[in-house]
C-alpha cells in the first residue's frame, strides 16, 4: 500500500504576473502554496518576502499595501478583481494573480 506525502496534498501554485494598462505583461515568481484559501494581504506578503532581502521585507510589504490602498494597482485572481486586503481568495493547482499597475493620466 502506498501513501502519498502529506505535503503534496492540496498544494497549489501561485504565479504572479505584472501588467500595465498599456499592455505590458511580465511573468513574476511562481510560489508553492499549501493553503487552499489565503487573504490578498497574505499573498502580497509572500510575494514581497520572496522578492526582497529578509531585512527589506517589512518596508517593501508596507509600501505594497500602501500602494494598493491608494489604487496604485489592482489585483485580479482568475476573472475576479480582489478589492480588499482581507478578502479571501481560493488557490488552486495553478492560480494566476495579476497585479495591474494603473498608469496615471498625464496632468491627472
Amino acid at each position: 500500500m502506498s501513501v502519498s506525502a502529506p505535503t503534496l496534498l492540496g498544494m497549489g501554485t501561485v504565479t504572479f504576473v505584472d501588467e500595465t494598462t498599456t499592455g505590458g505583461r511580465t511573468a513574476g515568481p511562481r510560489l508553492p502554496v499549501t493553503e487552499e484559501r489565503l487573504t490578498l494581504r497574505e499573498l502580497i506578503r509572500r510575494r514581497t518576502e520572496h522578492e526582497t532581502a529578509r531585512e527589506d521585507t517589512p518596508s517593501a510589504f508596507a509600501r505594497a499595501v500602501e500602494a494598493f490602498g491608494r489604487n496604485g494597482f489592482l489585483v485580479l485572481v482568475g476573472d475576479r478583481q480582489v478589492e480588499e486586503l482581507d478578502e479571501t481568495v481560493t488557490v488552486g493547482p495553478e492560480t494566476e494573480v495579476v497585479f495591474l499597475r494603473l498608469v496615471p493620466l498625464v496632468g491627472g
